[in-house]
């Protein structure tokens, strides 16, 4: 988040992309932990300017996060 905060979205969607899978690795793809990265790499893709994929990304979150609270 450091890298985010200060600006540097291209480090810091590396480090999240990286982040998300190592997560969805260990911990699956609907552990909370692994839609906070994912939702932070959302917000990178915004501040980029690339709407599309940061669109797509909510939406499989949003999806994601559905499934998981309606258990």
């Amino acid at each position: 988040m450091a890298l985010h905060s200060d600006g540097e979205y291209k480090a810091a969607e590396q480090l999240f992309v990286k982040l998300t899978e190592t997560s969805k690795r260990m911990l699956g793809d609907e552990h909370p932990g692994t839609l906070t990265i994912m939702g932070n790499l959302a917000s990178t893709y915004r501040n980029q300017d690339r709407w599309k994929e940061a669109e797509e990304l909510e939406m499989q979150l949003m999806e994601t996060r559905k499934k998981v609270l309606a258990h």
